[in-house]
Protein backbone atom coordinates (compact mmCIF):
# COMPACT_ATOMS: atom_id res chain seq x y z
CA UNK A 1 0.00 0.00 0.00
CA UNK A 2 1.33 3.47 -0.93
CA UNK A 3 -0.39 6.47 0.57
CA UNK A 4 -1.06 9.96 -1.08
CA UNK A 5 -2.14 13.14 0.86
CA UNK A 6 -3.12 10.84 3.45
CA UNK A 7 -5.44 8.22 1.68
CA UNK A 8 -3.94 4.47 1.40
CA UNK A 9 -3.57 3.39 -2.36
CA UNK A 10 -4.13 -0.27 -3.44
CA UNK A 11 -0.86 -1.26 -5.15
CA UNK A 12 -2.01 -2.89 -8.57
CA UNK A 13 -1.93 -7.01 -8.24
CA UNK A 14 1.52 -8.24 -10.21
CA UNK A 15 1.02 -9.23 -13.64
CA UNK A 16 0.91 -13.12 -13.91
CA UNK A 17 3.83 -14.42 -16.51
CA UNK A 18 5.26 -17.19 -18.16
CA UNK A 19 8.17 -17.94 -20.49
CA UNK A 20 7.31 -18.88 -24.03
CA UNK A 21 9.89 -20.61 -25.84
CA UNK A 22 9.75 -21.33 -29.76
CA UNK A 23 11.00 -24.99 -30.35
CA UNK A 24 10.68 -28.14 -32.99
CA UNK A 25 9.82 -30.65 -30.41
CA UNK A 26 7.85 -29.13 -28.09
CA UNK A 27 7.68 -31.94 -25.92
CA UNK A 28 11.54 -33.17 -26.06
CA UNK A 29 12.26 -29.36 -25.28
CA UNK A 30 9.78 -29.92 -22.12
CA UNK A 31 11.17 -33.48 -21.07
CA UNK A 32 14.95 -31.19 -21.18
CA UNK A 33 14.09 -28.49 -19.06
CA UNK A 34 11.55 -30.14 -16.67
CA UNK A 35 14.92 -32.39 -15.93
CA UNK A 36 17.45 -29.19 -16.04
CA UNK A 37 15.19 -27.02 -13.47
CA UNK A 38 13.68 -30.38 -11.51
CA UNK A 39 10.55 -28.95 -12.62
CA UNK A 40 7.15 -30.91 -13.56
CA UNK A 41 5.84 -31.37 -17.13
CA UNK A 42 2.29 -30.24 -16.96
CA UNK A 43 -0.28 -32.88 -17.08
CA UNK A 44 -3.13 -31.10 -19.61
CA UNK A 45 -4.86 -34.81 -20.49
CA UNK A 46 -8.07 -33.83 -18.56
CA UNK A 47 -8.51 -30.60 -20.61
CA UNK A 48 -7.08 -32.11 -24.05
CA UNK A 49 -9.94 -34.80 -23.86
CA UNK A 50 -12.55 -32.70 -22.50
CA UNK A 51 -11.94 -30.57 -26.21
CA UNK A 52 -12.41 -33.44 -28.34
CA UNK A 53 -14.55 -35.02 -27.00
CA UNK A 54 -16.33 -31.34 -27.05
CA UNK A 55 -15.06 -31.50 -30.85
CA UNK A 56 -13.25 -28.28 -29.78
CA UNK A 57 -10.11 -29.76 -30.37
CA UNK A 58 -9.69 -31.91 -34.02
CA UNK A 59 -7.66 -35.03 -33.55
CA UNK A 60 -4.59 -33.75 -35.44
CA UNK A 61 -4.02 -31.14 -32.49
CA UNK A 62 -3.35 -33.72 -29.75
CA UNK A 63 -0.68 -36.52 -29.52
CA UNK A 64 0.33 -39.04 -26.72
CA UNK A 65 3.02 -37.98 -24.67
CA UNK A 66 4.32 -40.30 -21.61
CA UNK A 67 1.04 -42.04 -22.12
CA UNK A 68 -1.45 -39.69 -22.14
CA UNK A 69 -2.88 -37.07 -24.80
CA UNK A 70 -1.56 -33.63 -24.50
CA UNK A 71 -1.91 -30.79 -27.24
CA UNK A 72 0.47 -31.49 -30.09
CA UNK A 73 1.93 -28.09 -30.69
CA UNK A 74 2.35 -26.60 -27.03
CA UNK A 75 3.46 -28.10 -23.21
CA UNK A 76 4.76 -26.55 -20.60
CA UNK A 77 7.16 -27.19 -17.25
CA UNK A 78 6.33 -26.10 -13.81
CA UNK A 79 7.63 -25.37 -10.76
CA UNK A 80 6.45 -28.69 -8.47
CA UNK A 81 5.84 -26.11 -5.47
CA UNK A 82 3.34 -23.96 -7.52
CA UNK A 83 0.06 -23.87 -7.55
CA UNK A 84 -1.99 -25.17 -10.73
CA UNK A 85 -5.15 -25.45 -11.98
CA UNK A 86 -6.52 -29.48 -11.14
CA UNK A 87 -9.45 -28.87 -14.02
CA UNK A 88 -6.95 -28.09 -16.95
CA UNK A 89 -3.34 -29.09 -15.37
CA UNK A 90 -2.27 -25.48 -16.01
CA UNK A 91 0.88 -23.95 -13.69
CA UNK A 92 -0.29 -20.59 -11.71
CA UNK A 93 3.13 -19.90 -10.98
CA UNK A 94 6.51 -20.45 -12.20
CA UNK A 95 6.19 -21.89 -15.89
CA UNK A 96 8.21 -22.43 -18.93
CA UNK A 97 6.23 -22.76 -22.46
CA UNK A 98 6.93 -24.71 -25.55
CA UNK A 99 5.68 -23.98 -28.44
CA UNK A 100 5.97 -25.57 -31.72
CA UNK A 101 7.31 -23.41 -34.50
CA UNK A 102 8.04 -24.44 -38.31
CA UNK A 103 10.87 -22.18 -38.31
CA UNK A 104 14.54 -23.21 -36.98
CA UNK A 105 16.70 -21.17 -34.76
CA UNK A 106 18.90 -18.80 -36.47
CA UNK A 107 20.39 -16.53 -34.34
CA UNK A 108 22.01 -16.03 -30.87
CA UNK A 109 19.30 -15.86 -28.00
CA UNK A 110 18.29 -12.30 -26.63
CA UNK A 111 16.79 -13.76 -23.83
CA UNK A 112 17.89 -16.61 -21.46
CA UNK A 113 18.13 -18.40 -18.00
CA UNK A 114 20.89 -18.53 -15.88
CA UNK A 115 21.09 -21.10 -13.58
CA UNK A 116 22.80 -20.92 -10.15
CA UNK A 117 23.90 -24.10 -8.56
CA UNK A 118 26.48 -22.17 -6.99
CA UNK A 119 30.16 -22.53 -7.71
CA UNK A 120 31.17 -26.03 -5.90
CA UNK A 121 28.17 -27.68 -7.96
CA UNK A 122 29.29 -25.43 -11.43
CA UNK A 123 30.77 -28.77 -12.72
CA UNK A 124 28.54 -31.82 -11.52
CA UNK A 125 25.71 -29.62 -12.61
CA UNK A 126 27.12 -29.05 -16.05
CA UNK A 127 28.28 -32.60 -15.87
CA UNK A 128 24.16 -33.76 -14.95
CA UNK A 129 22.61 -31.36 -17.80
CA UNK A 130 25.16 -32.24 -20.70
CA UNK A 131 23.72 -35.95 -19.86
CA UNK A 132 19.90 -34.95 -19.90
CA UNK A 133 21.41 -33.39 -23.96
CA UNK A 134 22.74 -30.11 -23.21
CA UNK A 135 26.06 -28.74 -24.75
CA UNK A 136 29.04 -26.91 -22.85
CA UNK A 137 29.36 -23.68 -25.97
CA UNK A 138 32.05 -22.20 -23.97
CA UNK A 139 33.67 -21.34 -20.23
CA UNK A 140 33.85 -18.09 -19.35
CA UNK A 141 35.98 -16.40 -16.69
CA UNK A 142 36.22 -12.66 -15.82
CA UNK A 143 36.72 -10.64 -13.19
CA UNK A 144 33.09 -10.38 -12.24
CA UNK A 145 32.79 -14.06 -12.40
CA UNK A 146 32.77 -17.48 -13.69
CA UNK A 147 30.03 -19.40 -15.68
CA UNK A 148 29.57 -21.86 -18.56
CA UNK A 149 27.64 -21.10 -21.81
CA UNK A 150 25.26 -24.02 -22.77
CA UNK A 151 22.98 -24.80 -25.08
CA UNK A 152 19.63 -26.71 -24.46
CA UNK A 153 18.94 -29.94 -27.11
CA UNK A 154 17.35 -27.22 -29.98
CA UNK A 155 20.68 -24.49 -29.68
CA UNK A 156 19.25 -22.34 -27.00
CA UNK A 157 21.67 -20.64 -24.75
CA UNK A 158 21.50 -20.60 -20.95
CA UNK A 159 24.15 -20.05 -18.53
CA UNK A 160 25.27 -22.06 -15.82
CA UNK A 161 26.84 -20.02 -12.66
Amino acid sequence: MTETSGVPEARPAPVHWKLVVDSADPHAQADFWAGALHYEVEDNSALVERLLELGALPGTAAVEFHGRPAFRDLIAVRHPDDPYDPDSGTGLGRRLLFQRVPEAKTVKNRLHLDLHPGAELRAAEVGRLTALGASVLREVREPSGQWVVMTDPEGNEFCVH
